[in-house]
């Protein structure tokens, strides 16, 4: 049964996830009086993807549906990856989706916050200044089967930490020449227990504080203490941070002063065939030119999906139909595929575009008559109208159609490639006006030749040619590109209706699929990209 024939009460009754089942027994049970906050705290050194849009939606999806707030914060604690571009293309995609925060912080709002707690554990002897090289560090923290043994600087005297943590921040000390870590539990079985570092120096600007800070927070102690800062109450994230929780505990512990307490919660993160979700890697496509930017088509960014004609709603849809659970998978890159389809089957006004044309010219159809016909805008929604549609003697149709036993006859040029193709007409074929005992041997779509539009058309596909590229440990994952992945078709003929285009509006060309108005159209020629194929035949070319 498809989503839309799901009856409104089956949908009430949709069985919560696993994080909506903990909120709901946190309000019940009366915890953090009744709040409900959550945050979204992207890091700004790269664009959103579609694994990021599983995580804005139960952030932004919890708060709204508990009648609570959704903060979003920019965890801006490492200036040699990040970016305004990033800070930008963040906000404009979560509002693309149709989310909106309550209000924008940064882990930079608190820097200085960050640094009186790290010189409160100093003071109390739950931190000290490391010299030791990385590398040392490294080695000195053993394996989850061995303990690690203590730094020669776990002792350090309390002013002396003191007194050197401040000259990393002054600008004394050289980069990489020393840190400052917890003192916790060099024989945890838990290795992020073992002194974990809780600043480094980094001797570059900062995006928004400039040159004020030297001594950056290390992402383990900024974020909980963020999370306590605002006042978040479920800190949901993915499940690579359950091994971090005991830590993220640690830290509170010591920061809080009260009954408040934020928790963290880890979900599964969006693993997804013929995809990779690596920013690192998807930033290497970007700059050795793979693709075309951040927003190709062909990207799993929100940016380059949305270029490509997906629906905030499918994207919606899409996380909605994958859930959340406590264990890892790989998803089906077809149910993204099947949730624009049907989102767009509801949306799309049907047209006429051919791909590859030839001329079709009707022999006993009058020379300079031109006729037109009504057509359905979209036969799933009478409220969206229709259309006059022009007919004459001379067509566009695809070459794929044509069958030189059914035509009176063709020219072919010197290589034998179809140029034109003659037949006659017969208007008891036309739609609609078919007799009862009358077949065809099947359907064309055509556009009339002297009404019609030039085009571009972009074929895009999977970019990869296999389901688990980032599985693959023998292989650069630039080997496994898909050399057909983006297919251009520079001669295409489409109806005149779609004179008016613009970017990003959709349509399904019949019998072809669906398409989207890309933004390097002009006016004197539009382009199209394919958002999806109106079936999935991916899996029967290649099984």
């Amino acid at each position: 049964m498809s989503q839309k024939e799901i009856p409104a009460v089956e949908e009430n009754k949709k069985s919560l996830n696993f994080i909506e089942q903990i909120v709901e027994n946190d309000l019940k049970e009366g915890k953090n009086d009744g709040r409900v906050q959550t945050r979204f705290p992207p890091e700004p050194n790269g664009y959103l993807h579609i694994g990021h849009a599983k995580a804005v939606c139960i952030d932004f999806g919890i708060a709204e549906r508990y009648g609570g707030i959704c903060n979003l914060r920019f965890d801006d604690t490492n200036p040699v990856k990040e970016d305004v571009e990033y800070v930008d293309s963040i906000m404009e995609d979560i509002q693309w989706l149709g989310f909106q925060w309550k209000n924008v912080f940064y882990a930079s709002d608190y820097f200085q916050q960050l640094w009186d707690f790290a010189v409160q554990l100093i003071r109390e002897g739950k931190a000290y200044i490391d010299e030791q090289s990385a590398e040392e560090i490294a080695r000195q923290k053993g394996t989850p089967t061995v303990p690690g043994t203590p730094s020669p600087y776990r002792e350090r005297p309390v002013q002396e930490s003191l007194d050197l943590f401040h000259k990393m921040n002054s600008g004394e000390v050289p980069e990489g020449k020393m840190v400052l870590r917890a003192k916790i539990d060099m024989a945890s079985s838990n290795m992020h227990f073992r002194d974990p570092i809780l600043y480094r120096v980094l001797h570059i600007p900062h995006h928004r504080t400039g040159t004020a800070w030297k001594a950056y927070p290390m992402y383990d102690f900024a974020h909980g203490q963020s999370d306590y800062f605002e006042g978040v109450t479920h800190s949901i994230c993915t499940l690579e941070f359950v091994v971090h929780r005991p830590l993220y505990d640690w830290f509170i512990d010591q920061l809080a002063t009260g009954d408040y307490r934020p928790h963290q919660y880890e979900f599964n993160r969006l693993n997804m065939t013929y995809t990779l979700m690596s920013k690192r890697k998807l930033l290497q496509l970007v700059q050795e030119k793979l693709v075309s930017g951040w927003d190709d088509p062909r990207m799993p960014t929100l940016c380059g999906l949305r270029r490509r004609g997906y629906t905030p709603q499918s994207i919606r849809n899409f996380v909605d139909s994958i859930g959340y659970t406590k264990y890892d998978g790989m998803i089906d890159v077809s149910l993204l595929e099947f949730a624009v389809r049907e989102d767009l089957n509801k949306k799309a006004v049907r047209v006429s575009g051919v791909i590859d044309p030839v001329k079709l010219i009707l022999t006993n159809y009058p020379e300079g008559q031109t006729e037109e016909m009504e057509a359905v805008n979209n036969p799933e929604d009478e409220s969206m109208g229709s259309r006059r549609v022009k007919f004459s003697r001379e067509l566009w149709i695809e070459r794929d159609d044509f069958m030189e036993d059914a035509c009176t006859g063709c020219k072919k040029d010197e290589d034998g490639n179809i140029t034109e193709v003659y037949a006659e007409y017969d208007p008891q074929t036309r739609s609609g006006m078919l007799e009862a005992n009358r077949k065809v041997k099947g359907t064309i779509h055509w556009v009339s030749a002297p009404h019609a539009i030039d085009a571009e058309v972009r074929l895009y596909d999977r970019l990869f040619i296999v389901e688990d590229p980032a599985g693959e440990k023998e292989k650069d994952f630039r080997e496994l590109l898909n050399p057909d992945s983006l297919i251009v078709k520079k001669n295409c003929k489409v109806e005149e209706y779609l004179a008016g285009a613009v970017p990003l509006d959709s349509f399904q060309f019949q019998r072809i699929g669906y398409f989207n108005v890309d933004a390097d159209s002009t006016g004197e020629k539009l382009v199209f990209n394919r958002t999806v194929a109106l079936k999935d035949s991916w899996k029967k070319q290649n099984s």
